[in-house]
This record gives structure tokens, C-alpha cells and sequence, in this order.
């Protein structure tokens, strides 16, 4: 969707208390997560605001959102089994 934050805990809303506690206990995952949560800010800051940016800069950080997500439930998904 257009303009709207895309919050780990909303993407994963079953795993909220998995993701909590690998934040606090595993520096590379919180790390991956930092990342996340700066890029879907960029994403969001430029739609919501409009700001002028190429369309490839907006679909560049799109796919680094995809990836650092993937990123993200490969290392939860583990946890969970």
C-alpha cells in the first residue's frame, strides 16, 4: 500500500513475542531489523510526503525491504519449529 508503515510486528503479528525476544538476545537479528525499520521509515517519509526521488530509487528501497524481511523470518522461522 501507498504512504503506510509496514512495522515488523504488524508483517508478523503472530511471531510478535519471538521477534521481542531475538531483538534483545541476537545483535545480528536486531541489527537486520534496524535496517528494516530505517528503510520502510525512507519508504514511508517519501510517500507520504511526496518527496521528489526517481522511481527507481523507490523501487530499490522497496526490494531492500523485501530483503531484509526475508532476511528477518529466515532467521525467526527457526525459533518457531
Amino acid at each position: 500500500m501507498y504512504g503506510v508503515r509496514h512495522h515488523i510486528l504488524e508483517e508478523f503479528p503472530d511471531l510478535s513475542g519471538t521477534i521481542t525476544t531475538m531483538k534483545k538476545n541476537n545483535p545480528k537479528f536486531a541489527t537486520l531489523l534496524s535496517r528494516y525499520d530505517e528503510t520502510d521509515e525512507k519508504i514511508y517519509g517519501i510517500e507520504a510526503q511526496s518527496r521528489p526521488v526517481t522511481d527507481e530509487y523507490v523501487d530499490f528501497l522497496k526490494k531492500e525491504r523485501i530483503k531484509l524481511k526475508d532476511n528477518l523470518y529466515s532467521m525467526i522461522k527457526p525459533s518457531v519449529e
